[in-house]
C-alpha cells in the first residue's frame, strides 16, 4: 500500500503533482519559520549564558559569604559596577589578583596588571574615536587587548576589565573576594543581577512560542488538507470496491507524508536563507553572533520527524468520514452552525479581569493566579468563538450586500464558518497576544520616569540634569553615615566649565538637624534629615525650585532623584532658609551633586567622567532622560519582537488562506464552470473568492486587535491603575504591511480561476 500511495501522489496526473508541490512549498515555508524561531530562542539563551561571569560576586559565591576557594587557587578581588555612555550600558569589572593562580574571566588571556585594562571590541572602538574627556579618562591605565566573544553577549556589547593592586581595590566600596568565576546561567541563579531572569526568559520564549508556533502549524495542517474533498471521493470509491479502512488510512498518510517530507527538507533550506535576516534582530537589545543561531540536537529530529507525522495525523483526521463509511462522503450535509454560547468563555475572561479592578491581590503569586486565568480565557475564548463570529459577520455581509459576489461570499462563509475561520485561527492568537503585549509595554513606558511638575521647559531641564545620588546611601535615623568629601573649588570650576553645563548644585550634610521639607509619598512628613544647599547654586538649576528671597542657604531634600521628582507636585515652590552662611557650606561633606546640562551628549558624558573620577562610587551618575532611554531601549527589543511576530503571523495566515483558496478552487471547479457557462463574469467569481478569504482575515484581525487592547486595559487598570496607551507607528505599519502582504498572497491565486473553470470542467465524467 505504501508503494501505491507513492504512485498516486507522484504519478496520479498533473493535478496530483501540483497538489504535491503546493503541499511541499507550504510545509517548507512553515518549517523554515519554525526553525528560525527555534534558532532565535536558542540564540537568546546563548546570549544570556554569557552574562554568567559578570555575576561572580553574587550572594553565596563571595568568599566572605560562604563561597569556596578551589585547591591551589588564589582569591581574586572583584568589583562589578555599571557605567554608561550615551544611554548604552557599559559593564565595568575591576579586578586585582592576589596570586598567580587567581581565576581569570573568560574572553581574556590573563588578568590585567595594575594600570592595564581589556575592553570589548565595540568599547575599544569608542575609546579610539571619542574624546578622552568624555569616556577614556574614566579608566585608569592603558588598553592592552580586547575581550573575546566568549565573554560578550553580542558583537556590540560594551565591557571593560580593569586591573588594580589588591591594596587599592580592597578599599573600594562593594569590592569582594571570589575564588572562581561563576558559570551558572542567570536564569538559573536566584541572586544574579546581570542577565535575563527566568521570568523574562519565560516571557520571551512563551509569548513567541504561543504567537508563532500555532500559526505555523495551522499552515502545515492546511497544506496537508489540500484538496481533501477530492481525495475523500477517491478514497470513498476505493472503499466501495473493497479497500479496508486501514488500507485507506495508509494511502492517505503516505500521500500527506510524502509532501510533508519534501517540504520539511526544503524548509531547512528556507531556514538557511532566513538566517542572515534573523541574526540582525534586536530582541535582547544586542544582535546575535553568527554561532548563536544554531539548532539544538533535539530541534532537528523533532522538526524532521514531527512535521511529517503531524501531516499524517492531519490527513487521517480529515478523512475520518471515509474510514467510518464510504457512503459518508456522498451523504455529506451542511455542518451544524456554531452557537452563540461560544463567546461565553471570552466574556468570562473579560469579567474576571474587570472584577480585580480595585481589588488587586497582594503578592506576585496571588496576582499571577488572579490575572492569568482571565488572560487565558480571553485568548482561548477568542479562538473558540471565532467560527460563530465569522458566521455572524458573514450573515450580516450577505444581508447588507448589494452585489452578487458579496452575496455568494457571505452565504458560503455562513454555510461553513469553521472552514473559513480555520485558516486564520493562528492569526487570532498571534495578534491578540502581541497587541496586548505592545499595549502594556507602551503604557508602562509612558508612565515610568516622567516628571509631572512645572512647564514643558521645566520637565526638560529636570530630565537633562545629571544626578550623582550615590554619594550618601547609608542612612541611620535619617542621617547619612558615609557622605562624600567636600567638592573642591577647582573641581567645581571644572564642572562649571564643561561646555553645555548650565549649573552645578551641591547638597551638603546638615549639622543643624532640620527635617526634610518634602513630604513623603502619602503626604506624611519625611523621616530624613534635610540637606543644605547654596541658594546661588540652586538658582542655576531652578527646575528644582528656589530659595526664599534674601536667603543664602536653604534646607532641601537630601536627594533629588527620579523618585522625588515624581512626587514634586507636593513640594513647596520655595525652600525654607537655613541658619547657616553660604561660606560655611563648602567645607561640609556632600550627599548629592546635580549638574544641569543642555542635554547634549558631550556635556553629559564629560560631566559624568569628571564626577566618576572625583567620586569613584559603585553607581554611575545618571540623568532622567538616560533612564527613560534605557527603559525605551529595553522595551524596544520586546516591541521589535512583537512586530516580527505580528508580521510573520500575518504572512503565514495569508499563506494558509492562499493554500485554502487554491484547494477550494480545485474542489469547486465544476460549480464555478457552470456559473461561467450561465453568464457569470469571471470578475464576479474573482471578487467572490477574494471576499471569502479577505473577510475572515480582516474580521478576525480587527477582533483580535480589539480584544488585545481590552485585555491590556483591564490588566493595567487592575494591576497599576494605568490606562492603555496607543502604540507607536511601528505597530500600525507592521499590521498594515502584514495585511497587505497577506491579501497580495491571496490575490496571487486568483489567476488560477480562469484556467480551472473552462467549459471542459463542466462536462460530466
Amino acid at each position: 500500500m505504501i508503494g501505491l500511495g507513492v504512485r498516486l501522489a507522484v504519478g496520479g496526473g498533473r493535478e496530483a503533482l501540483i497538489r504535491l508541490l503546493v503541499i511541499a512549498a507550504a510545509v517548507a515555508i512553515g518549517v523554515g519559520l519554525l526553525l528560525g524561531m527555534l534558532a532565535t530562542m536558542n540564540g537568546v539563551n546563548s546570549q544570556n549564558q554569557r552574562y554568567a561571569w559578570l555575576n561572580s560576586a553574587v550572594d553565596g559565591h563571595r568568599l566572605e559569604d560562604g563561597g569556596t576557594l578551589p585547591a591551589g587557587a588564589d582569591p581574586l578581588w572583584w568589583r562589578l559596577t555599571p557605567d554608561m555612555y550615551q544611554g548604552r550600558q557599559i559593564g565595568r569589572v575591576d579586578v586585582a589578583a592576589t596570586g598567580p593562580h587567581s581565576p581569570v574571566p573568560p574572553g581574556i588571556p590573563r588578568l590585567p596588571a595594575p594600570g592595564e585594562y581589556y575592553a570589548s571590541p565595540a568599547l575599544a572602538k569608542l575609546l579610539a574615536t571619542v574624546p578622552a574627556a568624555q569616556l577614556g579618562d574614566r579608566y585608569p591605565g592603558h588598553l592592552i587587548g580586547t575581550i573575546g566573544n566568549s565573554a560578550l553577549p553580542g558583537p556590540d556589547s560594551l565591557a571593560v576589565v580593569i586591573g588594580w593592586t589588591p591594596a587599592e581595590l580592597s578599599t573600594q566600596p562593594r569590592a569582594d573576594q571570589v575564588g572562581s568565576i561563576l558559570t551558572l546561567p542567570p536564569q538559573e541563579c536566584d541572586g544574579c543581577v546581570i542577565g535575563a531572569k527566568k521570568d523574562t526568559m519565560d516571557l520571551i520564549i512563551g509569548s513567541s512560542a504561543v504567537a508563532l508556533i500555532f500559526p505555523v502549524m495551522i499552515l502545515v495542517g492546511t497544506a496537508t488538507r489540500l484538496a481533501a474533498a477530492r481525495r475523500e471521493q477517491r478514497f470513498a470509491a476505493m472503499r466501495l470496491v473493497g479497500a479496508t479502512p486501514r488500507q485507506v488510512s495508509v494511502l492517505a498518510a503516505v500521500e500527506s507524508m510524502l509532501g510533508a517530507v519534501l517540504g520539511t527538507g526544503a524548509g531547512f533550506l528556507v531556514y538557511l536563507a532566513l538566517r542572515p535576516a534573523i541574526s540582525g534582530l534586536n530582541v535582547t537589545m544586542t544582535p546575535f553572533f553568527d554561532g548563536d543561531l544554531s539548532l539544538g540536537t533535539v530541534d532537528v529530529p523533532a522538526v524532521a520527524l514531527g512535521v511529517p507525522v503531524a501531516a499524517a495525523v492531519a490527513a487521517l483526521v480529515s478523512l475520518r468520514r471515509v474510514r467510518i463509511s464510504p457512503l459518508g462522503v456522498s451523504r455529506r450535509a451542511t455542518p451544524k452552525p456554531p452557537r452563540a454560547w461560544r463567546v461565553l468563555p471570552m466574556a468570562l475572561g473579560v469579567a474576571e479581569l474587570a472584577y480585580f479592578i480595585g481589588r488587586r491581590p497582594d503578592g506576585s503569586d496571588a496576582q499571577m493566579l488572579a490575572y492569568m486565568p482571565g488572560m487565558l480565557l480571553i485568548i482561548g475564548g477568542l479562538v473558540f468563538a471565532g467560527p460563530w463570529l465569522t458566521m455572524a459577520g458573514a450573515r450580516l455581509l450577505a444581508r447588507l450586500s448589494g452585489s452578487p459576489s458579496v452575496l455568494i461570499a457571505g452565504r458560503r462563509l455562513a454555510d461553513d464558518p469553521k472552514a473559513g475561520f480555520r485558516s486564520v485561527s493562528g492569526l487570532v492568537l498571534a495578534l491578540c497576544v502581541t497587541t496586548g503585549t505592545v499595549g502594556i509595554m507602551t503604557s508602562l513606558n509612558d508612565e515610568r520616569g516622567m516628571p509631572r511638575i512645572g512647564s514643558a521647559a521645566t520637565r526638560t531641564a529636570i530630565t537633562n540634569t545629571l544626578l550623582d545620588n550615590s554619594l550618601a546611601t547609608n542612612y541611620v535615623d535619617g542621617v547619612p553615615q558615609d557622605p562624600a568629601a567636600p567638592l573642591s573649588a577647582s573641581a567645581m570650576s571644572a564642572l562649571q566649565a564643561v561646555p553645555g553645563v548650565t549649573g552645578v548644585l551641591v547638597l551638603h550634610t546638615n549639622p543643624l538637624g532640620t527635617r526634610d521639607p518634602a513630604p513623603g509619598r502619602n503626604g506624611e512628613p519625611s523621616p530624613l534629615t534635610a540637606a543644605l544647599a547654596d541658594c546661588r547654586q540652586l538658582a542655576a538649576v531652578a527646575a528644582f525650585h528656589t530659595c526664599a528671597p534674601g536667603a543664602e542657604t536653604a534646607s532641601v531634600p537630601p536627594d533629588f532623584d527620579g523618585y522625588g521628582v515624581d512626587l514634586g507636585n507636593n513640594w513647596p515652590t520655595q525652600w525654607q532658609a537655613a541658619a547657616m552662611p553660604a561660606a560655611q557650606l563648602a567645607d561640609l561633606p556632600v550627599s548629592e551633586i546635580l549638574v544641569g546640562t543642555d542635554g547634549s551628549s558631550a556635556a553629559l558624558e564629560q560631566s559624568r567622567t569628571l564626577l566618576m573620577k572625583l567620586y569613584p562610587r559603585p553607581m554611575v551618575p545618571w540623568s532622567l532622560s538616560e533612564l527613560r532611554d534605557d527603559i525605551n531601549t529595553e522595551l524596544a527589543g520586546f516591541q521589535q519582537l512583537a512586530a516580527v511576530i505580528m508580521l510573520v503571523s500575518l504572512v503565514v495566515a495569508g499563506c494558509s488562506l492562499a493554500v485554502g483558496v487554491a484547494g477550494g478552487l480545485t474542489e469547486r471547479r465544476r460549480p464555478f464552470s457552470l456559473l461561467r457557462l450561465t453568464g457569470t463574469q469571471l470578475s464576479v467569481l474573482r471578487r467572490t473568492v477574494l471576499l471569502e478569504s479577505a473577510v475572515p482575515l480582516l474580521l478576525v484581525s480587527a477582533l483580535a486587535i480589539g480584544m488585545g487592547f481590552v485585555a491590556a486595559q483591564l490588566f493595567l487598570q487592575a494591576q497599576l491603575g494605568y490606562s492603555v496607551r496607543a502604540p507607536g507607528s511601528l505597530y500600525y505599519v507592521t499590521v498594515a504591511l502584514g495585511l497587505a502582504v497577506s491579501l497580495a498572497v491571496i490575490a496571487s491565486t486568483l489567476p488560477l480561476l480562469r484556467r480551472i473553470t473552462g467549459p471542459e470542467s463542466a462536462r460530466n465524467d
